[in-house]
This record gives structure tokens, sequence and C-alpha cells, in this order.
């Protein structure tokens, strides 16, 4: 690993270690380029790994200090936990749980073809699925994806077989175990899944994909990758002309530095990216950097979400093998027949016994929610995934009433359901109870979304520098060497997990990247 001076102002530096900021590290010290990766937590591995779910989310969530408003459920029973995301080396792809589809074409084009819908903030994006389809292909490849490259399908486990049971008795036709960046064999240099179970708490194999040990230890590898620990970015600096020419951040011992740059690029989630943003406003940019648009923290999604569980008269079982060990895809298609536009999918899912009782239905108590409790062995569950809404009001700002470690203000998260969100989770709703009781469940319940795990937009990409933060690279409209790497840039969400297309955004990124490098544009 490279040693870089805090001086060196040839190197481009990354804020955030995920499924963004880590593959773009490894794409540009490929490309001949040094880069000083700032990572906010510390380095774990699949030795350090707990299966043990509240000891594992203490060890690799995002704890630090957020605020909610707005009328969203997470606000009134997470208020100070609106997100699980991780900080960690590896961000949340040490959490997340392998499920990697593409966007449909029509998803990059939900002006056009929705239409207008009111209270949306709807926008097409400046690039297609043509321009993304090669990168797709080498996400898929390099994150060892089933069902592409000749890899085969995970095995399904008893949740899935309860699934495809109910599924197609309930008339539907695209049911399998789904595309996942986990290798059903041995492959790239990393183990094959144990179906351990616990994918939420760091996969102890190393079949799942992570830039924790995939993209970072390749980049390390060429010995131009400075990947720096504990380390806090705090402001973005510019210089005279209004370049980015710096970041701030403090160490694990809150020591200040200031590291010298040639490129800025932020990957520190949708809430994270655009908090610092706006943080580092100036006499030059006082509403914060990159934000003339005033659409900085703005359009924050988090997809349309929600679980339904269902209970049986014998065991199930669904905490063995794989979390999301199966999906149904005919929800996801284009029809406003329904009542809705936009579409989503239906995936496995599985909390462990202490995580489903602060879950179920946070806040309850009582006879009829300790009976649920009682019969986890007999349940399944799926989880519903989908296309949510732009709002402008939507967003992330800085709550300056509150202050972090560091004395900056933390980051509010303000959502509300659009109403084209309730109306798709009312109906996935009904149709996961459908799934369930066509494979004879004798009870299903409904349960509300989680803290978000899919954190999206606030610096969405745009042809028009009015009505977004960057360009379909994620280069700002304002500063030309700062980029936005990660979910921040999504111009509409889909109806999709959305890792793949980080990936395949990040890989196309850092090619453009080392091609502005190399004509000196950059």
């Amino acid at each position: 690993m490279a040693h870089l001076d805090l001086n060196d102002d040839s190197a481009v530096v990354i804020v955030g270690s995920g499924a963004g900021g880590g593959t773009l590290a490894n794409s540009l010290c490929q490309h001949g380029l040094k880069v000083v990766l700032l990572e906010a937590g510390q380095r774990q591995s699949p030795a350090t790994f707990h299966n043990d779910e509240w000891r594992a989310f203490n060890q690799l969530a995002w704890l630090d200090k957020r605020t909610t408003s707005g009328s969203w459920r997470v606000a009134r029973d997470f208020p100070n936990l609106p997100a699980w995301t991780c900080k960690t080396v590896g961000g949340t792809t040490v959490h997340w749980a392998g499920a990697s589809l593409r966007f449909a074409d029509y998803e990059f084009k939900t002006k056009t073809y929705y239409s207008k819908i009111s209270g949306a903030n709807l926008l097409d994006w400046p690039l297609a699925l043509k321009e993304l389809e090669p990168y797709y292909s080498k996400a898929e490849n390099r994150m060892g994806v089933t069902r592409t490259n000749d890899i085969a399908g995970l095995p399904g486990n008893n949740n899935f077989k309860v699934m495809y049971y109910g599924a197609t008795r309930a008339g539907y036709k695209t049911v399998h175990t789904g595309r996942m960046a986990i290798n059903p064999q041995p492959r790239d240099g990393r183990g094959g899944c144990m179906q351990l179970g616990f994918c939420f708490q760091g996969c102890k194999s190393g079949a799942k994909w992570s830039t924790l040990y995939t993209e970072i230890p390749r980049a390390e590898a060429t010995g131009r990758l400075d990947l720096r620990t504990g380390a806090m970015a705090l402001q973005v600096v510019h210089d005279r002309q209004g370049r980015a020419s710096a970041v701030l951040y403090a160490d694990a011992a809150g020591r200040h530095h200031l590291q010298k740059a040639r490129i800025v690029c932020l990957a520190g989630n949708s809430i994270e990216t655009p908090r610092l943003l706006l943080n580092s406003a100036s006499s030059m940019f006082r509403h914060g950097l990159a934000n003339s648009s005033g659409q900085v923290g703005r359009n924050y999604m988090r997809h349309t979400t929600g679980s339904v569980y269902a209970i049986f008269k014998k065991p199930v079982h669904m905490y063995r093998g794989t979390v999301m060990a199966g999906i149904i895809l005919d929800e996801a298609r284009l029809d406003s027949g329904r009542g809705f536009v936009g579409g989503f999918e239906m995936e496995t899912i599985s909390l462990g016994l202490p995580f489903m009782a602060s879950f179920l239905n946070p806040g309850a108590w009582g006879r009829d929610y300790t009976r649920r409790l009682e019969q986890y062995p007999n349940m399944a569950g799926m989880w519903i995934v989908g296309e949510d809404m732009p709002q402008e009001s939507n967003r992330v700002t800085l709550n300056t009433g509150v202050k972090d470690q560091f004395g900056l203000p933390v980051p509010n998260v303000h959502c509300d359901d659009h109403p084209n969100d309730v109306a798709m989770r009312n109906y996935a709703y009904k149709r996961g109870a459908a799934v369930y009781k066509a494979a004879g469940a004798v009870e299903t319940i409904e349960v509300p979304p989680y803290p978000s795990t899919h954190n999206l937009g606030t610096c969405r990409m745009s042809e028009k520098p009015g009505d977004g933060v960057c360009n379909k690279w994620g280069q700002s409209h304002d500063i030309k060497n700062l980029f936005i790497s990660d979910g921040s840039q999504f111009t509409t969400s889909g109806g999709e997990n959305p890792t793949l297309t980080i990936v395949a955004l990040a890989l196309r990124q850092g090619d453009y990247i080392a091609s502005q490098c190399a004509q000196r544009n950059l």
C-alpha cells in the first residue's frame, strides 16, 4: 500500500470505500493514478465478523448522530437511525444481501414514460441503458453475479421453497433464486457460499462480493492506493478559482489533516455526501459546494419497501441459508393499470429472532405480539423493494441545533411517502399475502419499512445544470474536478436493488476520469 504525502496534489481523493468508492479506487489505480481513500470506519475481515446480529450491528453500522423529520414511519420508530448503512472499510457492501439487478430501459426515462405525476420531481437520466450495458456486464463478471457469465444460481433454501410454491400457485411465472453477487462455488479468489444465514453480518467465507476483500486489496497491490481508516471527511476545500483542492478530515484521535487533491470524488452514501457538500459552504459557495441549482440534498429516495411474513402450521426455519434466497420478478414491469407507476420485486428475507423482535412491529407489545414471535420457527418472509418517487421536499439538510463529535451539524433526513409509494406498498402487501396464502399460510403479517438500506438521490444527475448536481459522468456541473461516485447521483430510483448500478457507474466513471487526466482536462 502506498503512503502519499498530505501535500501531494497529484492524488485523487475518494471519500468512502463502499460499492462506489472502493470500486472507483481500484479502477483509477489500475489506470495508473494515485488514490487516497478516506474511510470513516475501521477495517474488518471475515475473521473478525460476528455471526451475532446485535453484536455485528454495533461493529459495522453507522451509528453517528442523525435526526429525522417527516411523516414516514421510520421517523417515529427510529428517529436517530433513518438508514441502516455501514461505517467500515467496504461500506455497506459488507452488510448488503447480494441482490444484483439491472435497471430496465424505461427506468432511465421515467419523466418520458410516466408523464406528469403530481408532487413527483421526475427527470430522465442523462444516459440510457444502452450506454451502461457494457459496464453492467463488467460489473456482473467482477462481482460474480449468479445467472450471468455461466455462473449457476444459488440453491433454494426452505424460505425460497415456500415462496416458489406459493408464487407459482398464485400465477407468477418468473420465480428463481435471483441474480446474486454470491459465489455458489469458489471463484476469483473468493470462497463458495456456506449457507450460514448471516449475510447482513459480514460474509465469513468471502463468497459474497464486497469491496473490502476484492476491489480494495487489488488497488493496494498496485502500490498506488493509500487507504486511511478512521478518517472522517469534514470539508471539501477549494482554491481561489473554485476548484476542489483538498479534503479536510479528522483521524481516529480527532486530529485534523488536510489532504491536497487533483480530483475529489465523494462516495459517502446519499446522506453523508450531501452533508459534506453542505458543510463545505464558503464565501464563494454560500449554499454549499456544487449547489448552484439548490438540488444538493433534495430528491432523497429510499425505495418503496415493507415486508410480508407468514406463519405456517409446520416449521420453515427461514433463517437457514442465504438471506435473499429467492425473487419474484413478474411485478417489475411498466404497468400503471395497477394503480401506480413503477415496478417492484418480492425477495425472500429472513431476520434472526433478535432483529425480528425489534422490526416486526416497532413499539408493539402484548400477548398478540409475543404470540407471533413464538411462531418464529414456522415463519417465512419476503421483502418488497420498488421504485419510489423523487420529491424535492424529501431531502437531507444540516441540523444546526445538533452537533456531532467533531462539532459539525448532523444530517437531518426528511421524508414523506408519495401517494404512488403508498399505493405500491399496499398493493405489494396484498400480493405478498396472496403468495403465502396460496402456500397454506395460517396468518400473514404486514411489516413496516426498516431503516433505509437503499439511500439514493440527493446529488442527482441531470442534463441541464439547473435540474441537478452532476452530469452523466457524475461530474459536478459547478466544479469540474469534483465527482459524485455513489447512489447520490441516481436521478430516479428504479425498482431494483441499487448496488450493481452503483458499481457499473463507478467503473464507467473510472474510465472517464482516467481518459480526462490523460488528455490533461483534469
